[in-house]
């Protein structure tokens, strides 16, 4: 059901970023599902799915209403989550409290 509703909020997002954002000064420079995936990704549980499911979703509703090819922000998408997830899983260590 999460996911349900986190692909509804991207889709209205990506509606918002490719309609409604570039009639401002800053709008056509930000990619909001971008950033919405990087941060979720960042706070995200190490085993979490939800984070490459909204890039997948997300690249896919912005391949949808864009000009580029179909696949192109699936791609890029898809490996700034998983680098994410890779560094995270590699190179990051949460803090255990061991009792003494």
């Amino acid at each position: 059901m999460v996911i349900f509703f986190f692909i509804l909020f991207l889709y209205i997002l990506t509606l918002l970023q490719t309609s409604f954002f570039p009639h401002f000064p800053l709008g056509h420079l930000l990619n909001f599902v971008l950033i919405l995936v990087i941060v979720i990704n960042l706070f995200e549980a190490q085993k979490g799915k939800l984070g490459l499911f909204g890039a997948f979703f997300g690249g896919f509703f912005l391949d949808i209403f864009s000009e580029n090819f179909i696949g192109f922000w699936v791609l890029i998408l898809l490996a700034i989550a998983v680098f994410i997830k890779f560094i995270l899983r590699k190179y990051v260590r949460f803090p255990t409290f061991i009792q003494v």
